[in-house]
């Protein structure tokens, strides 16, 4: 197997498989009956967002911390942000009081066996999009779904590679102890110029070649750094007709 098959078979690998993509819709949909239960008029929206919708999440095989980010819009505004968290919370421990459920500022984080659900509270702006908790006591503006049309524009001008390699570098990024915050990472990638890349190992590539190692903790740079250090072993072992020693080192930097 060549370092470009390797790099395609574990990409296509990074996706929800049909019995997950199942059971997180069936998940879903009783999250959605029983918001509207509980709190009936209380709630003027709800509904999925982030990488889920984006077709980045990853299987829980790949990201143990895989979940599903849920936004819950409550139509009685002039309150902080833990006001409504308490309310989620309470919602949260009558419909699944034998599931795993805690505060992770600034949402409420449910566990169930087979994903995680993360419950943001929200508002909506009075201008556009949704007021959210910014994790100090206060609220920020946000658009949940902004970034959406965004990749998915990109990942069609280049050639559907953008999609692939943000599943791949989350899943290094995973096992790596979370280098990047997974948001801004793929907004980061997406902003990448790709210049003639044209197959997996290319764009995969070309992300590692931009991170530079300045983060503000060391065992950090010490990731990145060793992940550039992978990078250029592979092209080495490629340059010098190594194929199965491009092969073997590519793992170190994609987990089988």
């Amino acid at each position: 197997m060549s370092v470009l098959s390797y790099l395609e078979k574990r990409a296509s690998e990074a996706v929800l498989s049909s019995t997950e993509n199942s059971s997180i819709s069936t998940s879903i949909s009783t999250l959605k009956s029983r918001l509207n239960a509980h709190f009936g008029s209380g709630l003027s929206d709800h509904f999925q967002f982030g990488s889920s919708t984006r077709g980045t999440i990853l299987p829980r095989k790949m990201d143990a911390n895989s979940d599903i980010d849920y936004m819950v819009v409550f139509s009685e505004s002039g309150y902080q942000p833990q006001t409504y968290l308490d309310r989620l919370k309470t919602f949260v421990n009558k419909y699944y009081a034998s599931s795993e459920i805690y505060q992770s500022s600034p949402t409420i984080v449910l566990e169930l066996n087979h994903i995680r659900f993360e419950l943001v509270p929200a508002l909506k702006h009075w201008l556009s999009g949704y007021q959210i908790p910014d994790g100090s006591g206060g609220w920020m503006q946000s658009d949940p779904n902004d970034f959406n049309n965004t990749l998915t524009e990109k990942n069609k001008t280049e050639l559907y590679k953008i999609k692939p390699t943000i599943r791949l570098v989350k899943f290094w990024n995973a096992n790596a102890g979370v280098v990047y915050n997974s948001y801004l990472l793929e907004k980061w990638i997406v902003g990448l110029y790709y210049a003639a890349d044209t197959n997996q190992t290319q764009y995969l590539f070309r992300v590692f070649d931009n991170m530079v190692a300045n983060m503000a903790a060391q065992w950090r740079n010490d990731k990145i750094k060793r992940a550039k250090e992978i990078v250029a072993n592979v092209r080495q072992f490629e340059k010098d007709a190594m194929p199965y020693s491009a092969e073997s080192e590519v793992k170190k930097l994609i987990l089988e």
